[in-house]
C-alpha cells in the first residue's frame, strides 16, 4: 500500500515507530494525495524532514500550515500501479476473530432494526476476512429454558401469554398444535410447562430465522450458539459462578448473590443469582463470553442494538474481573426508521418484518442503504429513494458502473491474458484520478478492519464509480491508437477487479448487464 511505503519513508527519516506515525488522506486535493503532522507531532522542522524524503514515489512535497507536510504522489508511480492491481492485504496474519451478530430474540421474525445488524456484522465478517484474519461468524440463540422471555412465549403458545400474536406466531402456533399438546400432556407442573412450551416453538422460529438469513439475506453463520443446550446444558454457568465465588467476585445479599462489577470500573454491582436461585442474563453472559475466550479467540467483537447499551459497562467489568486473554470491542446500533412505511405491503399483519422490507426494495438495495450510516448514528430508510431508478438510486449507479466495464472488455475481446504493459501511456487527468480511486482500496479494508467504520464501503464505491464514469466521458477507450486502447484496457480491466471486490465485500450483486 502506497501509505504504507510513505510511513516507512518517514520511519526512516525520522527513526520514530509505524505506530506513532500518522499518514491522512486531505480532504481538499489542493492539500496532495497523502499528507502528515509528523513535524509538528515532533516539535521539528518540516523542511529538515522533507530533505530526507527522497522517492520516485513522490511528484511534489509541499509545506503547509505550522507543520504539516503535502505528498502529492508523481504519475510515472502512479501508472505502475494499474499492473499490481489487486493488492493483497494481510493485517490480521491469521488472527482468529469471533464476531457475534444478530442474536435476536427467538419470539418472533427479524423485524428492520435487526436489519442493520446483520448487514453490519456480515459485511464486517468481509472486510476482516479480507484483511487477513480467521472469522467466524455466531449467532447466540436466547434460549434458556429459565428466562422470562422463553417462559412468557410458552404462556402465550398455550392461550396466556402476552406475546404479541401476530399472524406469523398464530400460524406457527396452529401448525404445531398437536406437539404442543403433546409438551401440555407430559408436564408435571405449569412452570415446567411454560419452560419446555416456549423452548420448543422458539426452535421452530429460530429455524425459519435460520433459513431467511441463508436463504433470501444470503448470511451465513459458523456457529449457532445455544444458550440452553451450550451455556446451561454443559454447566457453564455453574461453572463461572464457581470461578467468581473462589476469587471472592461474589457476595450474598438480601437472599441472592452479586458480583463485585463496581469494582471494575461499574457504578454499581449486579445481581447475578436471584432470591429463587435462579440465574440471572447478566450470569449467563458472562459465562458465554468466557467460554469465546476458551476457544481461543484473539478478538471477540460483540455487535448489540441499542437496547443493550446498559449491558455494555457490565460485560466489560466482567472481562476485567476475570482478565480476558484478548480484545473484547463491542458495538451499539442505533434506531432505524422507514419514511414512506405506509406505502409497503406487508406479509403478515401490521408488522413490518426484515422479510417485507427486502421483499419490497430488494437485498442489494437493502443492504446498501443500510451500510450507508455510521453504526452509532440512527438511521432512516427512504423507501421512495430505494424504489428509484437508476439515475436517483446509488446502488444502480454504482453497479452500472461494473455492468458498463463489462460490456467495453466483451466488446473488446479483452482479459488478464493480454493485459497491457504500456502504462506509461495513461496520462489524461482523469485516468490518473481513476488509478488514485483504485488504490485506495486496500486503505479502506485496513482502516474498516481496524475500527470498523463500515460506512466508508458505500461512499468509495461511489468515489470509484464516479471516477470511472468521468474517465468514461474523457477517455475514448476503444480506438485506432492500439497501444494506447490496450493500455486504457488494461485500466478499465483493473477497475472491474476492484469494484467487484468492494460490492462483494458489501454483500452485493454485479450484473455484467443492466
Amino acid at each position: 500500500m502506497i501509505r504504507q511505503e510513505i510511513i516507512k519513508l518517514i520511519q526512516k527519516a525520522t527513526g520514530r515507530p509505524p505506530e506513532e506515525i500518522r499518514v491522512e488522506r486531505p480532504e481538499e486535493e489542493t492539500h496532495g494525495d497523502y499528507s502528515t503532522n509528523i513535524a509538528l507531532q515532533l516539535k521539528k522542522s518540516p523542511e529538515e524532514i522533507v530533505k530526507k524524503l527522497k522517492s520516485d514515489l513522490f511528484g511534489k512535497i509541499e509545506l503547509a500550515g505550522p507543520g504539516f507536510i503535502n505528498f502529492f504522489i508523481s504519475k510515472e508511480y502512479l501508472q505502475k500501479q494499474v499492473q499490481k492491481l489487486p493488492e493483497r492485504i494481510n493485517i490480521g496474519k491469521g488472527e482468529k476473530v469471533n464476531i457475534e451478530f444478530i442474536s435476536a430474540n427467538p419470539a418472533g421474525e427479524l423485524h428492520i432494526g435487526n436489519g442493520r445488524n446483520a448487514f453490519a456484522g456480515d459485511v464486517l465478517a468481509n472486510v476482516l476476512e479480507k484483511a487477513g484474519y480467521k472469522v467466524i461468524r455466531e449467532y447466540f440463540v436466547n434460549d434458556a429454558k429459565n428466562s422470562g422471555q422463553i417462559r412468557e412465549l410458552g404462556k402465550t403458545t398455550i392461550g396466556e401469554g402476552t406475546v404479541y400474536l401476530n399472524d406469523y406466531l398464530r400460524l406457527k402456533i396452529k401448525n404445531q398444535k398437536s406437539k404442543i399438546k403433546n409438551i401440555i400432556q407430559k408436564s408435571k407442573n405449569k412452570e415446567n410447562l411454560y419452560s419446555e412450551a416456549g423452548y420448543f416453538l422458539a426452535q421452530e422460529i429460530q429455524q425459519d430465522i435460520k433459513d431467511f438469513l441463508d436463504k433470501k439475506l444470503k448470511i451465513k453463520f459458523d456457529e449457532w450458539v445455544s444458550e440452553e443446550r451450550d451455556i446451561y446444558g454443559k454447566n457453564k454457568v455453574k461453572k463461572i459462578f464457581a470461578r467468581l465465588k473462589k476469587k471472592n467476585l461474589v457476595y450474598e445479599k438480601d437472599g441472592a448473590w452479586w458480583v463485585r462489577t463496581s469494582r471494575f470500573s461499574e457504578e454499581r454491582d449486579w445481581v447475578v443469582i436471584r432470591e429463587t436461585g435462579e440465574p440471572t442474563y447478566l450470569l449467563s453472559d458472562i459465562a458465554y463470553h468466557q467460554d469465546k475466550f476458551d476457544r481461543g479467540f484473539n478478538k471477540v467483537i460483540n455487535i448489540w442494538g441499542a437496547d443493550h447499551q446498559a449491558h455494555v459497562s457490565k460485560i466489560k467489568a466482567a472481562a476485567k474481573m476475570l482478565g480476558f486473554k484478548g480484545d473484547l470491542d463491542i458495538l451499539i446500533l442505533q434506531l432505524v426508521t422507514l419514511k414512506g412505511k405506509e406505502k409497503i405491503s406487508k406479509r403478515r399483519g401490521e408488522v413490518i418484518t426484515l422479510e417485507d422490507l427486502v421483499d419490497e426494495i430488494g437485498l442489494d438495495v437493502s443492504r446498501w442503504f443500510y451500510l450507508q450510516k455510521s453504526l452509532d448514528t440512527h438511521m432512516e430508510i427512504d423507501l421512495a429513494l430505494a424504489k428509484a431508478g437508476a439515475e436517483k438510486n446509488p446502488v444502480y449507479y454504482v453497479q452500472y458502473a461494473h455492468a458498463r466495464i463489462c460490456s467495453i472488455l466483451k466488446k473488446a475481446k479483452y482479459n488478464e491474458r493480454n493485459k497491457s504493459t504500456a502504462v506509461d501511456l495513461l496520462q489524461h487527468p482523469s485516468e490518473l484520478e481513476l488509478i488514485k480511486q483504485l488504490i485506495r482500496f486496500p486503505e479502506v479494508v485496513e482502516d474498516t478492519a481496524k475500527d470498523y467504520q463500515i460506512q466508508r464501503f458505500p461512499q468509495y464505491a461511489t468515489d470509484l464509480a464516479t471516477a470511472f464514469h468521468q474517465f468514461y466521458r474523457d477517455c475514448k477507450v476503444l480506438t485506432k491508437d492500439r497501444p494506447l486502447s490496450k493500455a486504457r484496457l488494461s485500466l478499465v480491466l483493473a477497475t472491474k477487479t476492484v469494484l467487484k471486490n468492494t460490492l462483494s465485500l458489501m454483500g452485493i450483486s454485479t450484473p455484467e448487464k443492466m
